[in-house]
């Protein structure tokens, strides 16, 4: 797998707010990779077989640079490696890959989703300034998000709180049932429990499935979920 690697070097790791990470990457190889928004890409952390899939925001071909929103949500590998990751520290990146492509969906488009989604709705916010966006993300920590959003210019997203009794789930089923109704785009993503959840409902208020995209970023007890 390793062969198919691209080396790259951290440059930066800024952290914006609670466990959100800003990390930037560059790479002589990273100015031959053609990326489009909602794209992938899977960074070793330390072995070519134990790797974390990232969403980047932003690619700048002709500096040979990316950068992704990292969330520490956890003890593994991945969260281990967004908080001390550090300027000069050497990786490995395996992609860009596809993922979700964001140019193929209708107007509007509504993004559900939780921390790990953010990158997401940065990259379809900027990849066409006159593209209709909004979000609706469920979150641990309401303020720090807030304070990500403001920092990424995102000012159509709504953040719900997580509860332990998922007692915020039915504001969420809400908001994508009413996005769904404008006839755009759906795009459920984040933890696969929750997708399965949403997606349900949106079955049952006989939404058409053409117009409701999924893709999930993680699932709990899970690892390397790609």
């Amino acid at each position: 797998m390793r062969l198919w690697m691209t080396p790259a070097t951290i440059v930066a790791n800024d952290n914006l707010a609670g466990r959100f990470h800003l990390i930037t990457l560059e790479g002589p190889a990273l100015s031959a990779s053609a990326w489009l928004p909602g794209q992938k890409v899977q960074i070793a952390m330390g072995s070519a077989f134990a790797t974390r899939t990232y969403t980047p925001i932003e690619w700048n071909a002709s500096a040979g640079r990316m950068c992704i929103l990292g969330y520490a949500h956890g003890d593994g590998p991945g969260s281990t490696w967004v908080h001390s990751v550090a300027p000069g520290d050497q990786c490995d990146i395996f992609g860009p890959r596809a993922s979700l492509d964001l140019s193929r969906l209708h107007d509007p488009l509504f993004i559900t989703g939780d921390e790990t989604s953010m990158g997401l709705v940065y990259a379809a916010t900027h990849q066409d300034p006159t593209r209709q966006v909004s979000a609706c993300l469920e979150v641990a920590d309401v303020e720090a998000a807030r304070g990500v959003a403001g920092h990424l210019g995102l000012h159509d997203v709504a953040l719900l709180a997580k509860r332990d009794s998922d007692a915020h789930m039915a504001a969420m089923q809400a908001a994508v049932c009413d996005a769904a109704a404008a006839c755009g785009s759906t795009v459920l993503t984040g933890n696969a429990t929750t997708i399965q959840t949403l997606r349900q409902n949106l079955r049952l208020q006989s939404i058409s499935a053409v117009r409701v995209v999924t893709k999930a970023y993680w699932a709990p007890d899970k690892t390397g979920l790609d």
